[in-house]
């Protein structure tokens, strides 16, 4: 899906292949000098001896899992808020839900590039930390709303600060190397998983809780006019003390030494401005390679949203009608299993791949898998139509392999950012490619969780 093909640069030949950097000859010696100061490299050291600072990594993995936990953790419990802060007939708590939902996703595809390109002018961290404290701030308040009016608004405030995933993915890009980077953003593909994973649990755990748990919230009044506000300040808290954590001690990245650009011929000074990080939008997605690699990624997210938005209520839908049939309980043990299995072939499988093949190679390998994968779902709703027996246990023997098997197409996701990150015309830009990258993303998966959010209700248990 991304290649490289050689193409005659200056009179010569360039040959690539997948491990092959993507940035072409006549480019080198400019992001080399670039990502040098970048990374404050010596003159004489190299990229691959630099270690992988664990701990910033650590750090930035606790603030990615911020966004998608104040996400995902009001799924369980928004379409009986939405009944209560409402009153509207249940016809349309539905619509109400998938609204508010996708209003964060939405705002945040929105202003992605405006907090994109903040970061490549400001810096990482104060973007990081600003962004942090808005999400809180922004989840915390949504758990007291009484209106709709007031959810819908609390919920885009929290799109609008939603700028740490750009910054972070810009991070962990500049702290690695080439011969670290894989290993660095399996744990960044991990800690967001780690967040959608716990995010509907600490909602539908903490919401109502004088109801859920009268023997010792049933005397707190505040949480009796406020039912669902435990589990909104809950999940500020976390973004609170991660934000605390980034302002104290995570490292700027941005480095503001001026670029040393040698160009001595005239082609060169054509082709590559002056300041590569004065970049505009458009000259970026000009410059070589990054249209393609874009394209990539909005085709392979494409297919990972779909999948995320549909498959629970494929799962939910009757068996008649082309689904499982699943009760929510299988939904949810299901789902485990497919974060486990996703965890496993990011943090084990993929550096050593990745390493032997390339980014390239693990993009190719996935989209060879991915077809059969979506194909399993439809077969195992045949075996359930037959039901037989023997049908019935080769479903149930099947479905779990097709799935631990199959979220090993999760490898793309992390193939395509390295990829991202390769392409890049200078580290400098970092945030503004990562902003592109996204903000078509999140537009798409706030409509597609639209389509089938009338069904939240059902699949997730109500509070």
């Amino acid at each position: 899906m991304v290649t490289t093909t050689g193409q005659p640069v200056n009179g010569e030949q360039w040959d690539a292949d997948e491990t092959t950097s993507l940035i072409p000859p006549k480019y080198a010696d400019v992001r080399t000098s670039e990502t040098q100061d970048s990374l404050s490299a010596s003159a004489g050291d190299s990229d691959e001896e630099k270690p992988l600072p664990k701990l910033q990594i650590l750090l930035l993995c606790y603030a990615r899992a911020v966004e998608p936990l104040a996400f995902f953790s009001i799924f369980p419990y928004i379409s009986q808020m939405v009944q209560e802060n409402g009153g509207v007939a249940d016809s349309d708590v539905g619509f109400y839900s998938g609204l508010i939902e996708s209003l964060f996703s939405l705002t945040q595809a929105i202003v992605m590039i405006f907090w994109g390109q903040a970061a490549d002018r400001f810096g990482r961290k104060p973007v990081l930390v600003s962004s942090l404290f808005g999400v809180a701030a922004a989840t915390g308040l949504f758990g007291l709303a009484k209106t709709i009016q007031q959810m819908i608004m609390f919920r885009c405030l929290a799109g609008v600060f939603a700028g740490t995933i750009v910054t972070i993915r810009t991070m962990v890009a500049e702290h690695s190397t080439p011969s670290t980077q894989a290993r660095a953003f399996s744990w960044f593909a991990f800690s967001g998983n780690v967040g959608m994973f716990l995010g509907p649990l600490l909602g539908g755990a903490l919401a109502d809780p004088v109801r859920q748990y009268p023997g010792i919230f049933g005397a707190v009044s505040f949480f009796e006019k406020y039912p669902y506000a435990l589990s909104s300040l809950v999940v500020a808290s976390v973004g609170l003390t991660a934000a605390v954590s980034s302002a104290c001690f995570i490292e700027e990245t941005l480095k503001k030494d001026p670029d040393v650009v040698d160009c001595n011929s005239e082609e060169a000074a054509r082709d590559v401005p002056a300041q590569s990080h004065d970049l505009s939008t458009r000259q970026l997605l000009k410059s070589p390679g990054v249209g393609m690699v874009l394209y990539a990624y909005a085709h392979i997210m494409t297919l990972a949203f779909a999948y995320t938005a549909i498959v629970p209520v494929f799962w939910f839908t009757p068996v008649d009608l082309g689904g499982y049939d699943f009760t929510p309980l299988q939904i949810s043990l299901m789902m485990g299993l497919n974060g486990a299995a996703q965890a496993a072939w990011l943090l084990i499988v993929f550096p050593p791949l990745q390493k032997r093949i390339g980014s390239n190679g693990v993009i190719r390998l996935c989209a060879f898998v991915y077809p059969i994968f979506f194909l399993s779902c439809p077969l195992g709703n045949v075996l359930l139509r037959i039901g037989t027996d023997s049908a019935v246990k080769a479903f149930w023997i099947l479905l779990p392999i097709s799935l631990v098997i199959g979220c090993g197409v999760s490898m793309s996701f992390t193939a395509i950012q390295l990829s991202l990150n390769d392409i890049a015309p200078s580290p400098r830009v970092l945030g503004t490619l990562n902003a592109l990258s996204l903000t078509g993303d999140q537009d798409l998966y706030s409509a597609l969780l639209r389509q089938p959010v009338y069904l939240h209700g059902m699949i997730l248990p109500k509070v």
